[in-house]
């Protein structure tokens, strides 16, 4: 048990929370290792005990209790919630400030009483209380015997943990990722982040420099021709800054009738220059019926070129989250798509829409990218290529320290304006002092989920972030599926102009964007 002797942390459930701290827990022994660590937090209001008086160190924490504990520890105040559980509020607050994703604890409630993993209780002590320490990887992973078992995503946190001493292994150097926490580990756990993160000897890391606002023209392909990479800048042939803003699809095998010759000019109406075809590979896509999805496809990008749209031609992987395991099929269809629109400059092809799961940025995308943009270029020597990152296209820092090494090569960054925000706001403009150059393929004004809100004013303030910036962006999804991100009311046409009746709440809000 020496593996989590190291931090701080303990919780309880909800109506324990609201209990006064008593003076000792009578269960936690003299000169244990975590006595110390459950005295401190407990003086300092920190943790609470059971009503019979006890602490019980060698239950297991929950996920809800740990996020409770953790927001205490950073100062964090509860907000509406989604559900009934007591611990809503908190967890809502967590979630909103990127400290988890929600497909990790989804805010419905449902896993806010299971044992929360190592892996992702290291991930929210970080973000929760160490948000700017790193670590390096080839130096920290050859610490941890069982490294190939941890999920690439939650590399980044892991590896910053044990550079910081936060976390070691135990007896057998395993970090043991997907275990729980007992109550004496996760107070040791949260305790030394708290004393680290209160260590103001060290003085706050830089931050990035704010760019000057872009100014940047519209336009379609016969106004800006071949786009080429200005350092940072996406820029027309004459080399003057362009902004793309439009749509993307939902599944084209799903929603193909708003990937359809009158949609996509309804968007071109309402003044979107550009349209994104979401061609899944997984879930019934191009992998099951290669044939049928890649002509629509075709036909959409036809569709948009014929409407003097840009359009981004997207290999939409999703559960299949590792590009390399469908390499072979992606150089395949690049190859193809490439010889069919070689002299095409309105064709933007975005590689691997959002890589996740164990597929890191090192060992798999990047390769996966050097090898089907070498296939595009072969075909199309100047197109732009858009790449993703791991954890669903938000990692861009981990491209930044080993971007590609090719010309006209963008970075994708996917965003929800329910889910995600100022953290996310930072990387980019980090990753653009590093060099890269970024195009947001993929936002929404709902949740990652696709649900929820619409959260417009959280929306409002990423589009004028963008913009100062000159970054392109494509709204997820031209469709009337019932959720808050589709632009579209349930029952639309697909077959005459729309009005803003058709149109979502939404709909109305990003269209009045273009």
């Amino acid at each position: 048990m020496k593996l989590w002797r190291r931090v701080c942390l303990l919780v309880l459930c909800a109506a324990l929370l609201a209990c006064g701290a008593a003076a000792a827990f009578p269960d936690v022994a003299r000169g244990s290792w975590y006595e110390a660590a459950v005295s401190e937090m407990q003086a300092d209001g920190l943790l609470t005990g059971f009503s019979d008086g006890s602490f019980r160190p060698g239950e297991t924490v929950s996920a809800a209790q740990f996020v409770t504990i953790a927001a205490r520890c950073a100062g964090l105040s509860p907000v509406s919630g989604q559900s009934a559980h007591w611990a809503a509020g908190t967890m809502e607050a967590a979630l909103r400030a990127g400290w988890y994703d929600w497909d990790e604890l989804p805010p419905t409630g449902e896993r806010f009483d299971r044992p929360i993993p190592r892996k992702l209780a290291v991930k929210i002590l970080m973000k929760a209380l160490l948000p700017d320490v790193r670590g390096d990887y080839s130096t920290e992973s050859a610490k941890i015997r069982d490294f190939s078992r941890l999920d690439g995503r939650y590399y980044e946190p892991v590896l910053a943990a044990y550079a910081a001493g936060v976390v070691v292994g135990d007896a057998q150097g395993n970090f043991r990722p997907d275990s729980g926490l007992s109550r004496a580990e996760a107070s040791v756990l949260l305790l030394r982040a708290r004393k680290l993160a209160g260590n103001t000897a060290q003085p706050p890391a830089a931050q990035p420099a704010v760019p000057a606002p872009a100014v940047t023209v519209k336009g379609g392909v016969s106004e800006n021709g071949w786009l080429q990479v200005k350092g940072t800048q996406l820029c027309s042939a004459a080399g003057q800054p362009v902004a793309l803003h439009g749509m993307s699809s939902h599944g084209i095998h799903w929603f193909g009738k708003f990937a359809a010759s009158q949609a996509i000019a309804n968007t071109a109406a309402y003044g979107a220059n550009l349209f994104r075809v979401a061609m899944y590979t997984g879930e019934g896509g191009y992998l099951s019926n290669p044939a049928a999805v890649k002509a629509q496809a075709f036909a959409t990008v036809d569709a948009a070129i014929a409407n003097d749209m840009y359009v981004i031609l997207d290999w939409h992987i999703l559960s299949d989250g590792n590009p390399r395991d469908h390499q072979a099929e992606a150089v395949a269809f690049f190859t193809e798509a490439a010889a069919r629109y070689h002299d095409s400059p309105a064709v933007l092809y975005e590689i691997c829409n959002e890589p996740n799961g164990s597929a890191d940025w090192t060992r798999d995308i990047k390769p996966y990218a050097e090898a089907v943009t070498a296939a595009i270029r072969a075909q199309s020597p100047r197109s732009i290529v858009l790449v993703g990152s791991s954890t669903w296209s938000q990692d861009l820092h981990l491209a930044a320290q080993s971007p590609l090494a090719a010309e006209n090569v963008m970075y994708t960054l996917h965003f929800y304006a329910g889910t995600h925000g100022q953290a996310l706001r930072g990387r980019i403009d980090a990753a653009m002092e590093a060099g890269l150059a970024v195009f947001v393929s993929e936002w929404g004004t709902s949740r990652a989920d696709g649900s929820g809100g619409v959260f417009l004013e959280e929306a409002r303030g990423w589009l004028d972030f963008l913009d100062a910036r000159g970054i392109s962006w494509a709204n997820w999804s031209l469709c009337d599926k019932q959720e808050t991100s589709a632009a579209l009311r349930p029952g639309a046409p697909a077959d005459r102009p729309w009005t803003q009746a058709d149109l979502s709440e939404s709909g109305q809000f990003v269209f009045s964007r273009f």
